[in-house]
């Protein structure tokens, strides 16, 4: 560990090894009273946000796991269970636990049924979830799938022309193996922006950009608390809220499980993390392409090479980029919150 060097020394920053990070999501969660396998699955996730720079999906979702454990609703070491409804179908009940490994106990069924069927789908249910959905997609095109996953979270995004909150932020992100070292990915809420980043504003006392949020009385505003208060915005106004409705229907009642309105109607008041299911579907690239897998993976890097050739970013390259960095260098984190982290993992928390 050691603090920001060149010039001044800024005393607000350390800096921290992957491992150290890792280190000390596992001190946090299990003398909190997660279970070894849970404290594994969610300490490699957000040691996964914070090596790629998603400060509001790094170290500071201790805070967030550690709250919702205290308010007695997730279960910190119930075990998922894994069942087969049809041969291309894999549900699993995480039995209100976190939903991480609950995914990597399906993701190895979810695999196998795909590169059979041509396509199968992982419902994932009454989990709590907190987490981005990249690292997910991401572990699906690594065994050279696509993948697509959504999910609902609780009611805090009113939808386009409304003043009162209905969807979730209901994140969509898709992953695409190429023959790099990475996959083409994107991950985004359609809500204008991730709760969390309003949380990180609110935190800090910074303002909010203009068409975040709007408060109770649903006027905009750029103050993050009276967002919090009051509603988010979808993304692209009427766009953002078709796709919203969209996750909120196929990631809830489709695959049996709770819409944002009810989760948050489950939460009342507590300030846990959203309660809920998740849909995950994997498409094969090589039953599905007729044979032609080395054409038809040519043509797709033809159309990927044609995006960033002419300048364009490509979805994540940010975050490739970042984690490069951060596997050379390490990761930065800010004093303030590196110590609030550390007084989750002492005996008087408990």
């Amino acid at each position: 560990m050691q603090r920001c060097t060149g010039g001044p020394v800024n005393t607000d920053m350390i800096n921290l090894s992957i491992d150290q990070v890792y280190d000390l999501s596992v001190d946090v969660l299990s003398r909190n009273g997660f279970s070894a396998p849970h404290t594994a699955a969610i300490a490699q996730t957000i040691t996964a946000g914070q090596r790629d720079d998603c400060q509001s999906h790094g170290l500071y979702r201790l805070i967030v796991c550690v709250r919702t454990l205290q308010t007695g609703l997730v279960d910190p070491a119930a075990l998922p269970v894994v069942t087969h409804p049809t041969p291309a179908v894999v549900q699993v009940d995480a039995q209100r636990a976190y939903s991480l490994l609950a995914f990597q106990e399906g993701l190895p069924h979810l695999a196998e049924k795909a590169k059979k069927n041509g396509i199968a789908v992982l419902a994932i249910n009454n989990c709590f979830h907190f987490s981005a959905l990249w690292p997910e997609v991401e572990a699906i095109a690594a065994l050279g799938l696509a993948g697509i996953a959504m999910t609902p979270s609780h009611s805090w995004v009113a939808p386009a022309g409304g003043t009162r909150p209905v969807f979730g932020t209901n994140p969509l992100a898709f992953a695409w193996p190429r023959p790099g070292a990475f996959p083409y990915v994107f991950d985004f809420a359609t809500s204008m922006v991730a709760r969390g980043e309003i949380e990180l504003h609110r935190r800090t006392g910074k303002p909010i950009p203009e068409g975040w949020a709007i408060d109770k009385y649903g006027q905009p505003t750029t103050d993050a608390a009276a967002g919090m208060d009051g509603a988010m915005t979808t993304f692209g106004s009427y766009k953002g809220s078709a796709l919203s409705t969209m996750i909120e229907l196929l990631a809830g009642p489709l695959i049996g499980d709770w819409t944002s309105m009810q989760s948050q109607a489950y939460d009342a008041g507590a300030g846990a993390t959203p309660l809920h299911g998740e849909l995950l579907i994997a498409l094969d690239p090589q039953l599905l392409g007729r044979g032609m897998l080395t054409a038809n993976t040519a043509a797709a890097e033809a159309m990927l090479d044609a995006i960033s050739g002419q300048g364009a970013r490509l979805p994540s390259e940010r975050r490739f980029k970042a984690r490069a960095k951060s596997e050379q260098e390490g990761v930065w984190v800010s004093r303030a919150l590196y110590d609030e982290v550390r007084k989750l993992g002492k005996s008087d928390n408990l």
